[in-house]
């Protein structure tokens, strides 16, 4: 295996904090159930509306999601696109195809689906973070050179615990072991990797589905992971962090696709899906709450014909102000 990364500042990271004050989200344009990528995401379901009801609908929820984050004072930088003769479905999912360093840079990944990659816009994500003065000094490709057929899937697939520089993964078609442990390399992070096996018998298709990591918490559907790899992981978990497990059926209900954020002020909070705040316990929303405020909101289109959730849809954004 040879894995390339473009030409640039490719110096280790430095210090990052965990929880982003600023995320980017794209809308969905041109969202629709996403055939290619129901081979293997179990979470999606074919709408009973017309198309234009369904982005009627999905835009609805965008929009008071980002009117909520923002008025809990959390930057959001809106990457706006015009639709094009090739569709992109699944964009509203940003987070799988780049990721933000404190360094200026972003890194591009490899993404399965073939409708997916025309998702990846350099020129208009940099604009509009420009706008909003943040600094992109660099593109990062993560490129493998001897198997085109190998994907990672960015922070889809690789879970992080920048606090302790951990990266957790489930291993499937959109995570190839070769090149999470190239990325953990130039990183410096420790890879944490496991098997998973959902009821039907199928891996899941992205560990930010079945786990989230926050600063000093995480929630993981452990009954999932290959009983000889679960103790490792929930070993590592437990050793920095209050865990919460959840059942498979309330990770359907998308209880692990949820992210810690905070704003300027430095209050936490913990976006989710209205469908994952009902279908957590009190006793787990209370543990939750003493790690930030819980945010839900109701993106049930997005969820059931996109198979994503909340945590999907948002990109953290930890690239440095422009001076």
């Amino acid at each position: 295996m040879v894995v390339q990364f473009s030409q640039g500042r490719h110096h280790p990271l430095h210090f990052r904090p965990h929880t982003a004050q600023s995320v980017i989200m794209v809308p969905p344009v041109d969202f629709a159930f996403n055939t290619e990528a129901s081979a293997d995401n179990e979470f999606q379901n074919k709408p009973s509306i017309p198309g234009d009801q369904v982005r009627t609908r999905a835009t609805s929820e965008f929009n008071a999601m980002v009117n909520c984050l923002s008025e809990h004072g959390i930057d959001v930088v809106v990457m706006n696109y015009q639709p094009e003769e090739q569709s992109t479905p699944d964009a509203v999912f940003p987070n799988n195809w780049f990721s933000t360093s404190p360094n200026g840079e972003i890194t591009l990944y490899p993404m399965a689906c073939e409708n997916r990659r025309r998702e990846v816009r350099q020129e208009p994500l940099k604009q509009v973070l420009n706008q909003h003065g943040y600094d992109v000094i660099n593109y990062d490709e993560l490129v493998e050179l001897s198997n085109p057929d190998t994907f990672l899937e960015s922070t889809g697939v690789m879970v992080m615990d920048h606090v302790n520089r951990v990266v957790y993964a489930a291993i499937s078609a959109r995570c190839d072991q070769g090149l999470l442990s190239h990325w953990a390399a130039k990183t410096g992070y420790k890879v944490i990797a496991f098997d998973t096996h959902l009821s039907s018998g199928s891996p899941v298709y992205h560990t930010n589905v079945m786990m989230s990591v926050g600063e000093t918490f995480a929630v993981i559907c452990d009954d999932i992971i290959d009983r000889f790899e679960r103790r490792r992981v929930l070993d590592s978990l437990s050793s920095t962090k209050e865990v919460v497990t959840i059942t498979e059926s309330q990770m359907a209900s998308f209880c692990g696709n949820i992210l810690q954020l905070q704003n300027q002020h430095g209050e936490r909070f913990i976006a989710m899906s209205q469908s994952a705040f009902d279908a957590f316990t009190d006793e787990q929303k209370t543990k939750l709450s003493a790690h930030g405020t819980l945010l839900p909101f109701d993106v049930s289109t997005i969820e059931s014909i996109g198979g994503g959730s909340v945590r999907c849809m948002l990109a953290e954004n930890f690239l440095p102000r422009v001076r």
